[in-house]
């Protein structure tokens, strides 16, 4: 996809202060600090569009961006660690899991994993979650480039025999060297159209 227009719409504390609109949307989900505003900013050739940080848990909210006026990339509160309040943090399932649930425009949730972990206990749960709630998830492995091709695929085969996915699922991505770019668009554009 040529991206036009990327704008910052809103930030939302819950399904019901979602923007009004029929654009379909995509979700970003994944532990706290696996990438997910730097794929955003990479995906949308913004690099400060999305505000990232080195602390975990920075993003606590569900944060609206409207791309080329047609379409919503919603970014999620990372789950796992986060240097947030508990208070803040106990909000965090309840919002998230309403809007996965209750938002009929959600068409796929991009669900990142790092290479260079293995899948945490929080990840697995919410893969389980997704799967029991029918809602279509684009896989992807996030900082690539930190490891060597050797590791990479090592690190591949353990995500997904510990995930049980099939490892063609899995998208390979770095932000450094846009490596799975072209391909996280792909299928971006597979959920938006499945009859295509």
């Amino acid at each position: 996809m040529i991206v036009h227009s990327a704008n910052f719409i809103t930030s939302a504390p819950a399904l019901a202060s979602c923007p009004d609109s029929e654009w379909p949307e995509i979700a970003f989900a994944g532990r706290s600090n696996v990438g997910k505003s730097s794929l955003i900013n990479c995906l949308l050739n913004r690099k400060g569009l999305v505000r990232t940080s080195s602390t975990p848990g920075r993003t606590q909210l569900l944060n609206y961006f409207a791309i080329n006026e047609a379409l919503h990339f919603v970014d999620l509160p990372g789950y796992g660690f986060a240097r947030a309040p508990r208070s803040v943090r106990e909000k965090w399932q309840p919002m998230v899991h309403g809007y996965l649930q209750g938002r009929e425009s959600l068409r796929a949730v991009i669900w990142l994993l790092d290479v260079r972990r293995n899948p945490s206990p929080e990840d697995l749960e919410f893969l389980d979650w997704l799967e029991e709630s029918e809602i279509p998830t684009i896989p992807v492995v996030t900082k690539v480039d930190k490891v060597s091709k050797n590791e990479l695929a090592r690190n591949l085969a353990k995500i997904a025999s510990v995930t049980g996915l099939p490892k063609e699922l899995l998208t390979p991505v770095s932000v450094q060297t846009r490596q799975g770019h072209s391909e996280v668009w792909e299928r971006i554009s597979m959920a938006l159209d499945p009859d295509a």
